[in-house]
């Protein structure tokens, strides 16, 4: 079996818990190799929200770099990715990213995965939004990036915020091709094309 490798990026937006429960969920997969960038404000995040470290989240990954190795493998498009993902995107590296300005490893590995016209999922969190942002994010889709809002739904009856994470990394796992068991598709009311006609 081919491995798959995946960039995990975690930038500094409120919500570090988004890119947490992706590496957790990405470590607990046969066949995937995770490949960690963090950002400086993203660790202060990590701090505030949760009681981890930094050492214990790069545990979860197969490999980590610092975020100022702008010359690491994942700065490359020799290096072989099956996708990336920025979970939490802060507004600044959806900036950057948008505009191809890549000052640091993170937005560097995202504007390669761009160029390599591999998938790279944005998870933003930020409300409420500007214009400026919305034209980032029209900006980065019209370059092939999936901005996936950290927006989880309801229809499952999420009874702690635990569900409503693994609804978002659900959705991510789904774009990037990996099964998983975090959530459920949605089935209520399904009728096959031949009823429907009947």
């Amino acid at each position: 079996m081919e491995t798959k490798k995946i960039v995990v990026g975690i930038s500094g937006a409120s919500g570090v818990v988004y890119g947490i429960r992706t590496l957790e969920a990405l470590s607990g997969m046969d066949g995937v190799e995770t490949h960690l960038v963090v950002t400086k404000a993203a660790e202060r995040t990590l701090s505030l929200e949760t009681d981890r470290d930094i050492d214990g989240l790069r545990k979860l990954a197969d490999f980590w770099y610092d975020v100022e190795d702008i010359g690491a493998s994942v700065a490359s498009g020799s290096f072989h990715r099956d996708g990336m993902v920025v979970a939490p995107c802060s507004m600044k590296t959806l900036s950057a990213l948008a505009h191809s300005y890549s000052d640091n490893l993170l937005i560097r590995a995202g504007d390669v995965t761009l160029k390599e016209r591999k998938p790279l999922l944005l998870v933003v969190r930020e409300t409420p939004i500007h214009l400026g942002h919305i034209r980032n994010m029209l900006q980065v889709t019209e370059m092939g990036a999936l901005v996936v809002p950290a927006s989880p739904g309801f229809y499952h009856r999420p009874k702690s915020i635990d569900d409503l994470v693994n609804s978002i990394v659900g959705r991510v796992l789904d774009l990037l091709g990996l099964k998983h068991t975090l959530t459920s598709p949605w089935v209520e009311g399904a009728r096959s094309y031949h009823e429907s006609e009947a």
